[in-house]
């Protein structure tokens, strides 16, 4: 008798247990389970890689840009709030930043006038 109740018990809190989790498997916690999206930006003169591709992340995730530029310039993310991330001349990995709200934010530069990427935010 005693080790029928035992493992029940354990049935019982094993089920209990398992309830617990979170359901949302799509990640769109607060992002500390999702991986860092790295997206690596090149400008050349006025041309720009990529240029205007679209990227999906999630809300939450660190994403994370690094840019190869032939010059110093800034970097315009248009969530909200608005980013303005300056990069040198050379490489510069830019500080992470995540997205709370679904939707499409572009990623600009105003100087040369391009999208560089849209951010498809998805739950």
């Amino acid at each position: 008798m005693r080790r029928a109740l035992a493992v029940l018990t354990l049935v019982v809190c094993a089920a209990a247990l398992a309830g617990c989790g979170d359901d949302d498997s799509s990640g769109s916690g607060d992002g500390k389970d999702l991986a860092k999206k790295t997206i690596q930006v090149t400008i050349e003169g006025d041309d720009v890689t990529p240029n205007g591709d679209r990227v999906e992340v999630k809300t939450g995730q660190p994403i994370e840009l690094v840019v190869q530029a032939d010059a110093a310039g800034e970097i315009h993310v248009h969530s909200d709030p608005e980013k303005e991330l300056e990069y040198a001349a050379g490489t510069t990995t830019l500080p992470t930043f995540t997205i709370d709200k679904p939707g499409i934010v572009e990623v600009e530069s105003h100087a040369l006038e391009k999208t560089i990427v849209q951010l498809e935010v998805k739950k």
